[in-house]
């Protein structure tokens, strides 16, 4: 039996409510690996938003691709894994991309104070929206393996 999801199950669960783990290519040592919010709809873009100047933003910058795995928390555990080359890297819109984005995570409310919170640093300009085409998925769905 193959625990592997199929494509609408593996773009739906992307698509879910989870924190992403980024990982980027590093010279010299292992890749740089931090959790992240991310969106994606299905058929679409894996988009993350990131300070072009940190070590995450020039990372991807310069290796031009990233891997993202999301996962369950609690039983039957599944997980979808997915990584491609990023098909573009441009200024961050507050209202455009930042907001939706803190409010996938954080609710309305709290996401307009967040906004608020962080308006300044944002309009000081150096958050930046990063596309990622998925071109490789791994995945697992352990409910498949059970009666769960």
């Amino acid at each position: 039996m193959s625990l592997k999801m199929t494509k609408a199950e593996r773009e739906e669960f992307l698509a879910d409510l989870h924190v992403g783990i980024i990982s980027v290519a590093e010279e010299g040592r292992g890749p740089l690996t931090v959790p992240i919010w991310y969106s994606y709809q299905p058929g679409g873009e894996v988009r993350i938003i990131t300070d072009k100047k940190s070590r995450k933003g020039l990372l991807l910058e310069r290796s031009g691709r990233f891997a993202l795995c999301v996962q369950t928390e609690g039983l039957p555990y599944k997980y979808v894994s997915v990584e491609g080359p990023i098909i573009s890297i441009d200024k961050a819109d507050v209202d455009r991309d930042v907001r939706p984005m803190a409010q996938r995570y954080l609710g309305a409310e709290i996401a307009s104070q967040y906004i608020e919170a962080t308006r300044a640093e944002r309009e000081a300009g150096d958050s930046v929206l990063v596309c990622m085409k998925p071109a490789r998925w791994l995945t697992v769905d352990y409910a498949k393996q059970y009666s769960v």
